[in-house]
């Protein structure tokens, strides 16, 4: 069923919607509410649960409870896989109403939106087909011993996803822990979590067992704060800043317990002498553009070899200048951004690049008939960009590009390595020898050649380095994540 909500006493249209825990919708402990607001006007639209540490510990207890004694603890992989599977065809059947809660909560075009929900679903068929494909080890050892490996899940995952891609965080964290037969407690971020709550009423639709998967919004320095110090917790699952990063990784450590972080990067499009500009054009634009700049991977920094900067800036600057910016309704180049506190962080790096003298090569356009109480931000270019700017180093998060010249091969390598982040790079040259050597030399998680971004990528290994985080999502690498390794001595003659 759907999460329940309900409008009493509200402006017509705004509902409030409850917790789930232990197969239950509930109001928080104390009755409170977060308003959801819609980027694209800024009107609310919705009230969340604001949920407090008892709901936290409820969920805990719940998760607890299904994990060591409910059916979820006795179904095998090939049952867990096969419930995977199904809500994945639920999320597909239901895919153009999640598209347009995805839109109005994010402000993201619906092309994107749509997009999002076919990855999250995507989530569910790898996971739900990966469940009973994950296999231990047997070890040579000594005569008379045979000694197994066994991948054991974890137990009960915290799962704390951003605001960015609520339907595809939810997938790509929530599958990969119930594939491996963990049970989950997630905190999605206030600002935007209509889809995780319809996936949520989804999965208990097509009957996941009740506590395997609670879901408890509300505002991070509460819920989230408690999750992530919460003594149950087996495991931490945190996508978001790393200043917020570096508080989950203390509460886990005060647990003593395992924590993957994903937190952010200032991802380099590295384009030499010899690229294809056709193709180059239209991607490392998509790539700051998509959601908002909103994207942890977004491609943020252009670096181009200095003998062809001139010709390929102005290319890139023409497409800039084409860039229109509306509602998720108006389904154009780029949405609004999540809220009037990030427009504001946006606003704030693009004035002080202005301050700083860099360049504005080219801007995008607010279009015609754009709601006046959105938070929107033109596709701004600079360049070229200090190495050391602020605008060269810092993850704005919004759609703002710095293009930055560079003179040969090693110059790019020093230049592509030298912020603090470590996600994802984008290398575009037709020299396969290089293209081999750039990329063993980049300090970062992925890395594309002669492209960037995967559809969703949901097979492909993803995380960072330095403070991108650690550990990794995706693929089979998750499923690791979400488990441990028992080693089984038998000693028989």
């Amino acid at each position: 069923m759907n999460a329940p909500a309900t409008d009493a006493g509200l402006t017509a249209g705004v509902k409030d919607h409850q917790n789930l825990i232990d197969g239950q919708w509930r109001a928080a402990s104390d009755g409170r509410f977060v308003d959801v607001v819609s980027p694209s006007d800024g009107v609310v639209f919705a009230r969340i649960a604001r949920g407090t540490p008892q709901d936290i510990d409820a969920a805990v207890q719940a998760a607890r409870a299904a994990f060591e004694a409910g059916p979820w603890a006795r179904m095998t992989a090939v049952e867990r896989g096969r419930l995977l599977t199904k809500l994945g065809e639920r999320i597909t059947a239901n895919a153009e109403e999640l598209a347009q809660l995805e839109a109005r909560d994010t402000g993201k075009p619906m092309k994107q939106a749509r997009a999002d929900i076919v990855a999250t679903a995507r989530y569910f068929e790898f996971y739900g087909s990966a469940a009973d494909k994950f296999h231990g080890d047997v070890i040579p050892f000594l005569d008379g011993y045979t000694v197994t490996v066994l991948r054991e899940p974890k137990g009960v995952t915290g799962h704390i996803i951003p605001w960015n891609y609520p339907a595809q965080m939810f997938g790509r964290t929530a599958a990969a822990a119930l594939a491996m037969g963990n049970c989950v407690v997630m905190k999605p971020a206030e600002e935007a979590c209509m889809t995780p709550l319809r996936i949520a009423a989804l999965a208990q639709e097509v009957g996941f067992p009740n506590g395997v998967l609670n879901l408890v919004t509300g505002i991070g320095e509460e819920a989230g704060a408690a999750l992530s110090g919460h003594p149950g917790i087996d495991f931490l699952s945190f996508t978001g800043s790393p200043e917020v990063g570096t508080l989950v990784q203390i509460a886990a450590a005060r647990n003593h317990i395992g924590c993957t972080l994903e937190l952010g990067g200032k991802s380099p499009q590295i384009i030499f002498d010899d690229a294809d500009f056709d193709a180059v054009i239209p991607v490392v634009v998509a790539a700051i553009v998509q959601n908002g700049g909103q994207t942890c991977s977004a491609g943020s920094r252009l670096l181009i070899q200095r003998s062809v900067y001139d010709t390929l800036i102005e290319r890139i600057s023409e497409r800039f200048r084409q860039l229109r910016v509306g509602s998720h309704e108006m389904d154009l180049d780029c949405g609004p951004l999540i809220s009037a506190n990030q427009k504001k962080r946006v606003e704030s790096f693009v004035q002080r690049a202005k301050n700083d003298g860099i360049a504005v090569l080219a801007e995008g356009t607010i279009a015609d008939g754009t709601p006046a109480g959105g938070f929107y931000a033109a596709p701004t270019l600079f360049g070229p960009v200090p190495r050391n700017n602020t605008l060269a180093c810092d993850e704005v998060f919004g759609p703002v590009l710095s293009a930055i010249p560079f003179e040969d091969e090693a110059d790019a390598v020093k230049l592509a390595n030298s912020t603090d982040y470590g996600l994802v790079a984008g290398i575009w040259t037709q020299n396969g020898a290089r293209q081999m050597r750039v990329a063993k030399a980049m300090r970062c998680g992925q890395v594309f050649v002669n492209g960037y971004g995967a559809g969703g990528g949901i097979e492909l290994p993803f995380g960072g380095v330095k403070k991108s985080g650690h550990g990794r999502e995706k693929g089979f690498e998750a499923l690791r994540e979400f488990s441990h390794a028992k080693t089984v001595v038998y000693k028989h003659g």
